[in-house]
């Protein structure tokens, strides 16, 4: 490199993006995703080692799958090369599968191919690759924020092992941005800002584990806020909002303002206001709420509050659930929004609460023995133990039904389900009482 090259790369760190110049160059420097880089598991060894395999990383947007692409760069024997699934055709392909044949063949040198937003490629760019990653020409390393199993070729998925990085924690986008503020060399110590425990605490949760939208958001506040008297940029909790595009919510998902509204959420749908319910969706989202968080209770009050009223409701609930993990916000709300607003207008009853409840109870205060009819009579010698003798199949009787003991002898007459006159509950009492008088 000559000397106007040097100049140019070093103009060119300077002017690139925060997020891009703090990334780092080595295992050690990466913050988060543990569980994968972790040391003594089997990705750091692999690294350390420079033995890596083909391997897909997965998660969402500013969790690192990138910064470990570059990590492996820096650290690799191999010869490295990256293309992004968004421009790149199959005629780069061919190029970097040509070059890496050339290496491998003239200096016995492997190459790394990583790919970026792998998904984009469609299933004939993907298969193109096959053959190269099977054979070892090639060593793939696939990012994307689309789950593999659905958006990746099998083949490939075989030939590669998946590793799912997660969205950062609270406290590790802090560690990243006080590492932007006081980075003299990559980040921005230089500019002499400091940065409020409030607004450092905003910008963290608000950034959704984003490392990415936190270190832009901190970029545009130092660049754009002036000196104040004391010579130093502060970056306050107004300025963190405006940067971040967050009006600031009153609400602590830590604290006791997240159970108020969460136990409003709920009441809401609960006493079947949709405009309530929704609002209080709308502020949990906005306030940055865990999606996965909000899908669960959902999912808790399709059975505890509509039950068999709307057995359909429970359906919608878990539909949502997987809806939102593979959809991701913004949409997930959609999905969220169509939950919630069904749940508030659905039926209501408490029955399989009260029924699950009451017979929790019962079995607390009472020791009691399952019928010799109903005991297993699937193994020699259960005549000769009275087991299973006596039972009535009920497919055997008209309506698929017949009178016989199921409860224990000590708690018999007990009644635990009590149906409701709400919704389809009050079609399937009707049926109990219809099979029971016989009157079918």
């Amino acid at each position: 490199m000559d000397l106007f090259e040097y100049a140019k790369s070093k103009t060119l760190d300077q002017e690139s993006p925060l997020a891009s110049r703090l990334r780092p160059t080595t295992l050690d420097e990466v913050v988060g995703q543990q569980h994968i880089i972790g040391k003594n598991t089997l990705l750091y060894r692999a690294i350390k080692a420079d033995k890596l395999t083909s391997v897909i990383f997965y998660g969402p947007p500013g969790t690192g799958k990138t910064t470990l692409a570059k990590v492996i760069a820096n650290t690799t024997s191999a010869e490295f090369t990256q293309i992004n699934a968004t421009v790149a055709g199959k005629k780069d392909m061919e190029a970097v599968v040509k070059e890496a044949q050339q290496n491998l063949g003239m200096y016995g040198k492997k190459t790394i191919l990583f790919i970026d937003e792998i998904h984009r490629f469609n299933k004939g760019q993907q298969d193109y690759l096959l053959p190269f990653v099977e054979d070892g020409t090639i060593i793939l390393i696939g990012a994307t924020t689309e789950n593999p199993y659905f958006e990746v070729n099998a083949a490939l998925i075989s030939r590669s092992i998946i590793f799912e990085l997660k969205s950062l924690e609270i406290s590790e986008v802090k560690e990243l941005i006080l590492r932007a503020v006081n980075d003299k060399t990559k980040g921005m110590g230089n500019y002499k800002a400091t940065i409020d425990e409030d607004a450092l605490d905003f910008l963290a949760d608000m950034a959704g584990g984003d490392a990415r939208n936190a270190l832009n958001a901190i970029e545009l506040g130092i660049l754009t806020t002036p000196r104040s008297e004391d010579g130093l940029i502060h970056i306050t909790l107004d300025v963190a909002s405006q940067c971040i595009q967050k009006r600031i919510v009153r609400y602590d998902k830590n604290g006791d303002n997240h159970y108020d509204i969460i136990s409003a959420f709920i009441k809401s749908m609960r006493g079947s206001d949709p405009d309530a319910a929704v609002y209080y969706l709308a502020k949990m989202l906005y306030a940055g709420e865990d999606v996965k968080f909000i899908a669960r209770r959902i999912m808790i009050l399709a059975s505890e509050d509509i039950g068999n009223a709307d057995p359909q409701a429970l359906c919608v609930a878990v539909a949502a659930a997987q809806a939102v993990e593979r959809v991701g916000m913004p949409e997930a709300q959609i999905i969220l929004s169509q939950a919630v607003t069904y749940m508030a207008c659905a039926p209501k009853s408490n029955s399989a609460v009260n029924a699950i409840f009451a017979a929790m109870d019962s079995v607390k205060r009472t020791k009691t023995t399952v019928p010799a009819h109903l005991q297993d009579a699937h193994y020699g010698g259960h005549e000769k133990l009275g087991h299973g003798i006596g039972y009535k199949y009920a497919h055997d009787y008209p309506n698929h039904y017949v009178d016989q003991q199921y409860l224990p002898s000590e708690i018999q007459g007990e009644h635990f389900y009590e149906l409701s006159d709400m919704g389809y509950e009050e079609t399937l009492k009707e049926y109990q009482n219809k099979i029971k008088k016989g009157s079918l």
